[in-house]
């Protein structure tokens, strides 16, 4: 972190799409380099900058969103072409504007990714993945989950064309023509893929020697809008060098001269369109006649312009606002309702078992109120500013949450984090207010699925003792997998390619595993957690019930399984007790501490707990309900162990939650077992 980059903006576009940046190649290492991109409104804007000034090299008119801007030409030259993605067609434009290309292709979809290798275009929708040569159809693949990214390994140094695409599954799949060559599992679902020093695919952004010493930074870009520069030590392993916090997401990143030539920096472009340098320029500041510092003249001229450019911008606002009063008034008023877009984003985080719902807009946020129909918890982010308050709701009425995030001025995006419970499912709604006249509101709607906490996993311990549900009759493999769909997270909407289809999953909370292998007229779900098989039981058979199909449900009850998850549960349950222990000592010990004035007569452990104690708060303060969520659970696998043997133990659980209180896990396991 011995860097130091300062920042440049350089001007502001429409709202943009991922990978919608590109830097035009320059003559030599450090000239200065055009700029262009691509908007929602389809505009395409090519610039360079010219004594700190943006100046305007062309500018299309107003279109389709473009989802996708990429750089090529022929193999071997410098790669000035542009080309976009428009719905499902590909324009291509000279480095001077000139439109040279429009191709339409034969897909049906939007197009997501783009990746141009000379003659050949790559193109990915949803699941399908086109190559195209001097746009005739070449290629295809149907992708068995979400595609997000394409790029191709370099034609030039390994001699023929191997695709690599990033899929939502967490697998990088290496194509040979149509047919699939390998898969990589990558730990998380890759969002974007670049080429390292030109020689493979790995999961970055980009990569460019920003400190001009031979060897190349990786530039990361994140939807928090966090910029960091990696270096790389001996051992070629990552080093951070430089981070910096943007207040929007990053949708293209690119390291360059662009400012000044002579002068490397790592350019961004943002969700609403700010174009932005972090340069290796220093801040020129000049000593004038008083002790202050002064700007130089350059600098000077340049908040000239703004403040120009500001006063013609508050008098056209001031215009179009009593214009819009105007025609209100008049009888032949007619009500217009500002359009805006949101970037919204609802994810799983592996790491603490909770969601997290980022809501981005291209103005700035008034409020966000949140309504859930299902039981969840709000966890604090200590990146969210907003002010939160809760109304009271109606429980028995299906109305479980209802909170107001107020947002300070200028905040474009908001983070929350929510905790659900497994078994209950429903909607959680979020009402988008945005700072707009007349006011106005979105309302964007997130599935809290039954098995809510389970996530995507490629490999399970098939060691572990199972509990097996086995379902058959007489539907379709279509069926069976939109109930999968309506059960848990992270599985693809499209039917599986083939006869059938095996998932893995593993829950966030406690560590359980869940197979699941379905073809047409048989399911089979196996877990080491038998609450895992109750909840799939009781909604497997609702969703064939709508349908009127009649289902033979068969299940294996392992009890080995019962003590394993206690065992899962148990150190989880223990932390908890134990920090809700000294949560509780606290005050009383501070309270000890005043009095005597020192902390010399109490035992190591309550000094400890002194000394920790806002780390504690802090902790506890993160994990509301967390206790009382690991109690529910036991609760349930207690009821769901003796549901499947037909007996109704729910008059036992007063006594359970007593031993609970005095948690001891050989007893807790003998009354399991003595029940």
């Amino acid at each position: 972190m011995d860097l130091n980059l300062n920042r440049v903006d350089y001007l502001q576009v429409g709202v943009t799409s991922q990978k919608t940046m590109r830097l035009l190649p320059a003559s030599g290492r450090r000239a200065i380099q055009k700029v262009v991109i691509a908007d929602h409104d389809g505009v395409v804007t090519c610039f360079g900058i010219k004594k700190g000034e943006a100046v305007p090299v062309f500018k299309t008119l107003p279109g389709h969103k473009v989802s996708r801007l990429e750089l090529g030409g022929a193999i071997g030259t410098p790669q000035e072409k542009i080309f976009i993605s428009v719905g499902s067609e590909v324009q291509g434009f000279t480095k001077k504007g000139k439109q040279f290309l429009s191709f339409e292709t034969n897909l049906t979809e939007i197009i997501r990714a783009m990746y141009v290798s000379g003659a050949d275009l790559f193109l990915c929708a949803n699941y399908i993945y086109n190559h195209y040569c001097d746009c005739k159809d070449q290629d295809y693949y149907l992708s068995g989950d979400k595609i997000d990214d394409i790029i191709c390994l370099p034609v030039e140094k390994i001699g023929h064309i191997t695709p690599i695409l990033a899929c939502q599954d967490r697998v990088l799949r290496v194509l040979k023509g149509s047919d699939l060559l390998y898969e990589v599992e990558v730990p998380g679902a890759p969002k974007v893929l670049a080429l390292h020093n030109g020689n493979g695919g790995v999961l970055c952004v980009d990569y460019y020697d920003v400190l001009g010493d031979g060897v190349k930074e990786l530039l990361v870009g994140r939807d928090d809008g966090i910029v960091e520069m990696y270096g790389f030590n001996d051992d070629n392993e990552p080093v951070l060098r430089f981070e910096h916090i943007l207040a929007e997401s990053i949708t293209s990143i690119q390291g360059g001269c662009v400012g000044k030539e002579g002068y490397d920096e790592v350019l961004t472009a943002t969700y609403t369109g700010w174009v932005m340098g972090l340069t290796t320029e220093p801040v020129q500041r000049e000593a004038g006649t008083s002790d202050d510092l002064k700007l130089n003249q350059e600098m000077q001229n340049k908040v000239i312009n703004i403040r120009v450019e500001l006063e013609q911008l508050q008098m056209k606002v001031l215009q179009e606002r009593e214009k819009y009063q105007q025609s209100a008034q008049s009888s032949a008023a007619v009500s217009a309702v500002p359009v805006f877009s949101v970037n919204d984003k609802f994810t799983l985080n592996r790491d603490d078992a909770s969601y997290s719902l980022t809501i981005e807009v291209q103005t700035a946020i008034d409020n966000v109120l949140l309504q859930s129909d299902v039981p969840i918890d709000l966890l604090d982010v200590d990146k969210n500013s907003a002010v939160v308050s809760f109304s009271g709701c109606d429980a028995e009425n299906g109305n479980f949450l209802l909170a107001t995030y107020r947002c300070q001025a200028n905040t474009t995006r908001l983070e929350l984090k929510i905790r659900s419970i497994e078994g209950q499912h429903g909607t959680l709604q979020a009402y988008i207010t945005p700072r707009l006249q007349p006011k106005t509101c979105q309302v964007h709607q997130y599935r809290i699925k039954p098995l809510s906490l389970h996530q995507r996993t490629h490999a399970i311990d098939h060691s572990r003792p199972v509990n097996t549900l086995i379902l058959t009759g007489q539907f379709s493999f279509a069926e069976i997998h939109s109930w999968v769909v309506f059960c848990l997270p992270e599985v693809p909407d499209k039917v599986p390619v083939g006869d059938n289809v095996t998932f893995h999953f593993q829950n966030t909370f406690l560590d359980t595993q869940l197979e699941c292998t379905y073809k047409k007229g048989e399911g089979t779900f196996k877990s080491d957690n038998i609450s895992t098989i109750s909840i799939l039981k009781d909604i497997l058979t609702k969703e064939a019930t709508k349908r009127k199909i009649n289902l033979n449900i068969s299940y294996d009850v392992n009890e080995e399984s019962i003590n394993y998850t206690l065992k899962l549960i148990h150190p989880k349950l223990e932390h908890q007790l134990l920090l809700a222990k000294k949560v509780q000592l606290i005050d009383a010990l501070k309270e000890l501490q005043l009095y005597e004035g020192n902390v010399d007569f109490l035992i190591p452990e309550y000094r400890c707990i002194l000394e920790e104690a806002d780390n504690l708060l802090e902790e506890y303060k993160k994990q509301p309900a967390h206790l009382e969520r690991l109690y529910g659970m036991i609760t349930d696998l207690f009821i769901d162990k003796f549901k499947f043997k037909g007996t109704n133990v729910k008059t036992k659980v007063p006594l359970l939650l007593e031993i609970l209180d005095n948690y001891d896990p050989k007893s807790l396991t003998a009354f399991f077992n003595s029940a």
